[in-house]
């Protein structure tokens, strides 16, 4: 059998570009050898003292909630169950374009099968040094000019790579995963490679 490699993609649960990366991967798990494996970054830890349009100020504020309630599941179960919060905070995020608060944190957290008072770690600070940690383990490698999705993978060379992106919509499925895949681990394994882009003319397409 050919051993399944590690993935690792830090998310923030507000981001929509993040969250449709994260369904691709969920894809690429089916028709690769990898295992995905889910962490923690926070917008509002990469905006820090940035000066910023009011409006995203706000966004900013509400985001620790998510990341703060993830970082405190994880702690209490391992890292393991990061897979089903986060994809019951996207759900309702950007699928069910719910309103951040209190009821949608405790409605993901029951979805996930998990205890609906850890909700209560939206608004608490206790969680914000392993957060901060786990930003930093994610965001190291690739800076802190990009924002998430941020992927660590094993290279094609046996080395490891790490990157921001791809920003994609709609997730390519089956094999059109896969082939991304592919390509994405082939150039960011490409020494002194670092952008490859162009302007988006698509919003986030939710399917």
């Amino acid at each position: 059998m050919t051993e399944r490699a590690a993935v690792d993609m830090w998310f923030d649960p507000l981001c929509p570009w993040a969250w449709i990366t994260s369904r691709w991967l969920l894809e690429v798990e089916q028709v690769r050898d990898v295992d995905i494996r889910f962490h923690v970054m926070s917008l509002s830890v990469l905006n820090e003292g940035r000066d910023l349009p009011e409006q995203y100020q706000e966004l900013m504020r509400t985001g620790w909630g998510p990341v703060r309630i993830c970082i405190a599941a994880e702690q209490r179960h391992g890292s393991e169950v990061l897979r089903k919060l986060y994809t019951a905070l996207g759900t309702r995020i950007h699928l069910g374009k719910q309103i951040l608060g209190p009821e949608l944190y405790a409605a993901a957290l029951i979805d996930a099968g998990l205890d609906p008072t850890l909700a209560e770690a939206a608004g608490s600070t206790e969680y914000d040094e392993a957060l901060r940690a786990s930003h930093e383990a994610g965001m190291r490698p690739v800076g802190t000019d990009v924002g998430t999705p941020v992927i660590h993978a094993p290279g094609p060379d046996g080395g490891q790579v790490a990157f921001f992106g791809p920003v994609v919509t709609p997730a390519p499925k089956g094999e059109a995963a896969g082939r991304l895949w592919d390509g994405v681990l082939l150039v960011s394994a490409t020494p002194g490679f670092f952008e490859l882009k162009r302007s988006r003319d698509l919003d986030p397409i939710f399917d």
